[in-house]
């Protein structure tokens, strides 16, 4: 077999970890089979293509949550799987008469062997690893089988654990090179300036850089990995059976297509919060260290932030509400930790904080509602040739769906449009990358802001004839050049939009090839709305829809096809909605009554001109060849266990990876600068002033807002822009 090069990292080597371990704690039988039911229940009458639960869906049903408890085969035994055989076509009945024996079954051999699994890793990692002899290890687990037997399983956490071992262990061998290094040459420099001095003068440097042997650093390695693992199963002992359970859920909804899922109670409010892009709170990222919840970030104008006491690196160590006496939050899991720590807007929370100097510090802190800017619109001005366009970032559609009031990205979008207007820009580009999607509802609306009324989408429950749903809103906010920047990630309601400004000619779509292909609807439904019980029992997010284009094509795994493609990474990956699990198939349906609109008079001669651009542009051929080289990396899945033959091919691929240097380094000469209305209130908020600053950088070193730039300079509207649909 060809000797194969991967790089391995130990966080890709573990990562499995956090999704596939969950060890059961407080089992709550009555909860889960209600759960059972009520899931069954609303996939059967609500879901756009109901499955038949029946052997075929069992067979799945296993084979998909033995994976993802196990996704390396290090717990199992094939024994193991061969006795859960037994309920292989038996789950169907089980989920139909609430019974929980397969899931009860599994979870009882799962607690064993993670157990069983401490024991191994720990007294593996005491001893070093030969990393002289000649040996392979191939990281494409899907091929793998589970292990006959004690002995064998042992022997795959021996490999596992000495390909993180040794990733860790070249990354400090570099490290050291790298220092002994620099500190010669400094010597050689201070010593040519001490010859320089005068006599009487003197200058002294200490660099002093330790110069560790092979087996030290080997075992520094080896102690780093055992502290990872140990870190990764804290984690795993704090998740509780309704974190468990709710994976045993998601192999269920997840036959029936790959973005219906069931939320717990806490996944829930996640959900919420990132749909809003608002919390109630203090405005403070945290993160686990060790036992201790630490700030690991302040919002930028949330309430900890205004305050000026609480401080990134500062250890939570107490909450008290209000007069209340204070709970100790030290050593408790970070999610329960967070909930007495967030609360209603006007509410006062008093932290005991460990400040980085050591010192003990009370600090209170009134709760409000917390704004997640990164989540909402934002917007730049550029010259082009001196002339002066507007770009426009769109992270998310986002909605609050429980404050009417509250801010959302259809009216967020038609403010930054009339502010833009305001500075006389020429053109809009509105960027739509990484954008998952969101509110349909701000999609249609936003769409409207560049059409006068019509058709948007056409949106179909199962057997029923579609609903056109329409803008009807004759005004329009932007009747000048618009050009859409998409990638292989611009998926849902950012397809909705960029396909109707298709489907009307009224914006150039340039990007990647096409974007995800996510072309269904989904619903939250939360089950105490189904099913009246004394405890929270989280909701289902469920596809009862899908949407089509208005002329009739399905953004279902085709997405939308750009205008121009312009290379990128992901080039030759499979990425979006036709690389999920379970997609729903493409189709088609007749289209809406609409009349496109002739907005540019030279669209097809700028659109080739752009094409040309590519081609030739020496930047984005390189890009291409970094996308074929990546892929060619990703398909190689073998690892040399030998140190000397690891280091040789890790060199090899790092000499290859230098005729990609370029595109790191690429840099335009376009200046990007914040709209004036956002002047002064990046005098008064420094935080938000660094990442608008950071943001400007990002632009200007990016060909493919440049390329989208120049499209949007060249277009020329037609005068009949504005016919009525």
């Amino acid at each position: 077999m060809k000797n194969k090069i991967k790089f391995i990292f130990p966080l890709i080597i573990l990562s499995g970890m956090l999704f596939g371990f969950n060890i059961a704690k407080d089992p709550d039988p009555e909860k889960d089979k209600i759960l059972i039911g009520i899931v069954r229940y609303a996939l059967k009458q609500g879901h756009y293509s109901p499955h038949a639960i029946d052997d075929a869906f069992s067979e799945k049903v296993f084979t998909d949550f033995i994976d993802a408890l196990d996704p390396y085969k290090r717990f199992f035994l094939q024994s193991d799987i061969d006795e859960f055989s037994k309920n292989r076509y038996l789950i169907d009945d089980q989920i139909k008469s609430e019974d929980l024996s397969f899931y009860n079954q599994v979870m009882d051999r799962f607690d064993q062997r993670v157990l069983e699994s401490q024991q191994y890793y720990r007294e593996i990692l005491q001893s070093p690893f030969d990393f002289d002899k000649e040996a392979s290890f191939d990281v494409d687990y899907d091929k793998k089988s589970f292990s006959k037997n004690q002995a064998e399983l042992i022997k795959n956490w021996q490999l596992q654990l000495k390909v993180s071992t040794l990733s860790r262990l070249h990354e400090k061998i570099q490290l050291q090179e790298s220092m002994l290094e620099s500190s010669n040459s400094e010597d050689k420099e201070d010593a040519l300036d001490d010859d320089e001095e005068e006599e009487g003068s003197s200058s002294e440097v200490e660099i002093e850089v330790e110069n560790k042997s092979f087996e030290e650093l080997e075992k520094e390695s080896r102690e780093a990995t055992l502290k990872s693992l140990d870190d990764l199963y804290t984690v795993m002992f704090e998740l509780d059976d309704t974190d468990w359970f709710a994976i045993f859920i998601n192999t269920m909804t997840i036959q029936f297509d790959p973005h219906t899922n069931y939320f717990a109670p806490k996944d829930k409010k996640r959900f919420d919060q990132t749909m809003s892009g608002k919390l109630e709170g203090i405005g403070a990222r945290l993160q686990k260290r060790d036992d201790y919840t630490r700030v690991a970030e302040l919002i930028s104008g949330g309430p900890a932030w205004r305050g000026g006491e609480l401080e990134v690196g500062d250890l939570i160590l107490k909450v008290g509400q209000g007069d209340e006496f204070p709970v100790d939050i030290v050593g408790m899991r970070l999610d329960d930790a967070i909930e007495y720590i967030k609360g209603k807007k006007g509410t006062e929370v008093k932290l005991t904080v460990k400040k980085i100097d050591g010192s003990i510090k009370v600090i209170s802190i009134i709760r409000d509602i917390v704004e997640l800017e990164e989540t909402f619109v934002k917007s730049s001005v550029v010259d082009v040739n001196d002339r002066k366009f507007g770009i426009i970032n769109l992270p998310k559609f986002y909605i609050d769906f429980n404050e009417r009031n509250f801010r959302n990205s259809a009216t967020d979008m038609e403010q930054e449009i009339k502010r833009l207007k305001e500075e006389n820009v020429e053109g809009l580009l509105i960027d739509l990358r990484n954008n998952g999607g969101g509110s349909l509802k701000t999609a249609i609306e936003i769409a409207g802001l560049f059409i006068s009324d019509g058709p948007v989408v056409q949106v179909k429950y199962r057997g029923e004839k579609p609903n056109i749903r329409s803008d009807k809103d004759k005004r329009i906010q932007w009747d000048g050049p618009l050009v859409v920047l998409v990638n292989e990630l611009s998926a849902s309601a950012s397809e909705i939009f960029a396909a109707a400004m298709q489907d009307y000619n009224r914006a150039v779509i340039i990007g990647s090839k096409q974007s995800f292909g996510k072309g269904t609807v989904q619903q939250v439904l939360p089950l105490n709305n189904v099913f009246k019980y004394d405890k929270d029992l989280g909701a289902m997010k469920m596809t009862i829809q899908k949407f089509y284009r208005i002329n009739g094509g399905s953004t279902q795994l085709k997405g939308v096809s750009s205008d121009i493609v312009m290379p990128d990474k992901y080039t030759y990956f499979e990425i979006g909605e036709r690389d999920e699990k379970n997609p729903l198939s493409w189709d088609k349906i007749e289209p809406a009554e609409y009349t496109p609109v002739n907005a540019y008079e030279n669209f097809h001669q700028v659109v080739n001109d752009s094409k040309r651009r590519i081609a030739d542009n020496p930047h984005f051929i390189i890009i291409d060849d970094n996308a074929k080289w990546l892929k060619e990396g990703r398909d190689n899945t073998l690892v040399n266990l030998n140190y000397e033959k690891f280091k040789e091919e890790l060199e090899q691929r790092e000499e290859e990876s230098k005729a990609f240097d370029d595109i790191a380094l690429y840099e335009s000469r376009l200046e990007f600068i914040s709209p004036k209305y956002e002047l002064p209130i990046l005098e008064k908020d420094s935080i938000l002033a660094q990442k608008r600053d950071l943001w400007h950088k990002n632009l200007k070193k990016d060909i493919y807002v440049e390329e989208a730039l120049t499209v949007l300079s060249e277009l020329e509207m037609n005068k009949n822009l504005l016919v009525k649909n």
